[in-house]
């Protein structure tokens, strides 16, 4: 057995699931909301059987290796690696030789090396006196927090770092060019970034993405530039200090959101460690996606500026497609979460603690800045809050918010609730709905659910038994599908107590695919066992009909274009075949 197989049987897939997202019960599956895309009804299921998952929302499958793969974005020697690990399974070196290095890797190795580099130049090195002085004096960070957070500096020259990783490490210039930390020009490798205080931007397994570079110099510009786009580091799927405050925000359930690398630091270092920051103003789907994974809820606290208002206003949206409850911290009169906590690190608390939701928040302000008495500061009030509050998906905390605003406006409910309608229809006569050609008719449904329950009923060789005459007389419109029950029967037949497992192993390897799928398949949950065997019946008899009125149908368009006195004659035959059996089951 190769190392593959062997960590593969030591996983247990449901287990191993279960330490990313909750998993319940679903007959002899398990079923969860996918983790690899939005949905509001599980559609994700696994198998404890089989050991494999499939979402039949987005269509992603696979085994143990495929989940952390997708989950965690990794490639398989990794995932080979963190589940051999995990297993207790030392790997063959034939198998896994540490010289076959992936180029995601080679860039993690580099990273690694480069902030090496960058410490030992702003800590030992006097070339990096003034960004130490900076740090500790302007910034007043010890050197504790410096080496805590790793802080760096990359000096002004041209390439300094390139060289030292070109000579003295031997990489070649087009590995520094993958990993973001250099430039070409005129065939050269010259250093991407020059004159900055550097941080690391580490994902929240420990692996150096990329960088941000803070400018020295006040009057460079732009003050901050971050690793361009590479194999590992894309700017908005990361965070900054999610390594070191992943624990904190899973003990506390909740992290606070910042804007910037000083803002986290200085909260971070002032006790409050469920914090990170997200680089910018804007929230993305792929950092809530990963920060979900952390927390249930989330605290803002961006700059006390138009651009930080308008940041947490646009958040809302992908914090809402996530199910997410978040709050707001207002920080007065400092312009930052910095400055905030400098002043007065009790104020901060007490208004951490007293944070309003963001939805009370946003109603407060727009009233308390619009004259709310007068006409035209009702409109101007409900044309700024109802997109906010329209989106909200459940609806009684969206009924909660509108009679609020309705209470506040001095009007009715039913006025709200007709503006909300304006703007709900308003989004739907906007929407540009992207056609995709994957209808499919009844028929083909029906065809994978009464499969799917034949599979995984407890007693299949009696279901076939009991839906014997329905499912001879019909013929499947998917050639696979047909072909399983083919086998299914046939396997039966001979091994009426023999499990599914067994039977999956009889299986052609061409065959796999569509039984995992047809075994993940989530059916509905029956009082009785009675009850699951009528459903089969039923939807065998319905199948049935289905296909006999097609082929009366096909058999009669024949009929009407053929000539020919003996294949008239034939079809007519086959016409008359077709009624007869209709009327033999009753459809």
């Amino acid at each position: 057995m190769d190392d593959v197989s062997r960590v593969r049987e030591k996983i247990d897939l449901v287990s191993f699931i279960s330490e990313f997202i909750t998993l319940k019960k679903a007959g002899r599956n398990f079923r969860a909301l996918c983790p690899f895309h939005n949905e509001k009804s599980p559609s994700f299921m696994v198998s404890p059987e089989r050991q494999i998952w499939h979402c039949f929302g987005c269509g992603k499958g696979g085994d143990s290796f495929t989940f952390l793969m997708e989950y965690e974005n990794m490639e398989f020697p990794e995932a080979l690696r963190t589940l051999a690990k995990k297993a207790g399974i030392e790997l063959k070196e034939s198998d896994f030789r540490k010289t076959q290095t992936s180029e995601k890797e080679k860039i993690f190795e580099i990273n690694k090396l480069a902030l090496k580099y960058y410490k030992y130049l702003l800590l030992e090195h006097k070339i990096g006196k003034n960004a130490l002085e900076y740090l500790t004096k302007k910034r007043g960070l010890n050197k504790g927090i410096i080496d805590t957070f790793e802080i760096g500096f990359a000096p002004a020259s041209a390439s300094s770092l390139s060289g030292y990783l070109i000579n003295k490490k031997k990489y070649k210039s087009k590995d520094l060019f993958l990993a973001g930390i250099s430039f070409e020009r005129g065939g050269k490798a010259f250093d991407f970034f020059r004159g900055r205080i550097i941080f690391p931007l580490y994902d929240h397994r420990g692996n150096v993405l990329g960088f941000s570079g803070r400018a020295l110099n006040e009057s460079d510009m732009p003050k901050y530039i971050n690793t361009r786009e590479t194999l590992v580091y894309h700017k908005g799927s990361v965070f900054f200090g999610l390594n070191l405050a992943k624990e904190d925000i899973k003990q506390k359930q909740n992290a606070i959101l910042v804007e910037g690398e000083f803002d986290m630091i200085s909260l971070f270092t002032q006790g409050f460690k469920n914090v990170v920051a997200i680089k910018g103003t804007a929230l993305t789907e792929d950092q809530v996606a990963l920060i979900s994974r952390f927390t249930p809820k989330l605290t803002f606290c961006f700059d006390q500026d138009s651009a930080g208002f308008e940041a947490t206003k646009r958040s809302l949206a992908i914090i809402e497609q996530r199910g997410l409850p978040a709050n707001i911290i207002d920080l007065k009169d400092a312009k930052d979460p910095d400055e905030a906590i400098r002043k007065n690190p009790l104020e901060f608390k007490k208004e951490l603690n007293n944070a309003p939701n963001v939805y009370d928040y946003f109603i407060d302000y727009y009233l308390l800045n619009n004259p709310k008495e007068k006409a035209e500061g009702k409109r101007k009030i409900t044309e700024e809050i109802l997109p906010i509050i329209s989106r909200i998906s459940n609806e009684i905390i969206k009924e909660h918010y509108l009679k609020k605003l309705a209470i506040q406006l001095d009007t009715s409910v039913d006025s709200i609730n007709k503006e909300v309608e304006k703007i709900q229809t308003k989004k739907e006569e906007d929407k540009i709905i992207v056609a995709q050609n994957k209808s499919r008719d009844r028929r083909e449904l029906l065809e994978e659910y009464v499969l799917a329950l034949a599979l995984q009923s407890e007693k299949i060789s009696e279901v076939l038994e009991e839906n014997k005459e329905e499912l001879e007389k019909y013929v499947f419109k998917t050639p696979s599908y047909q072909k399983i029950l083919d086998l299914l029967s046939e396997f039966y037949v001979k091994n009426k107590n023999e499990t599914i497992k067994q039977f999956s192993n009889y299986l052609p390897k061409e065959l796999l695919k569509s039984f995992d799928f047809l075994y993940l398949y989530p059916v509905p949950k029956f009082a009785t066992e009675e009850k699951y065997r009528a459903e089969i019946k039923k939807v065998s008899k319905e199948l049935l009909a289905i296909y006999l009125k097609e082929r009366l149908r096909e058999v009669t368009d024949k009929i009407k274009n053929t000539k020919k006195i003996e294949d008239k004659n034939s079809l007519q035959k086959e016409y008359a075949q077709i009624l007869s059996l209709i009327r033999q089951t009753r459809v």
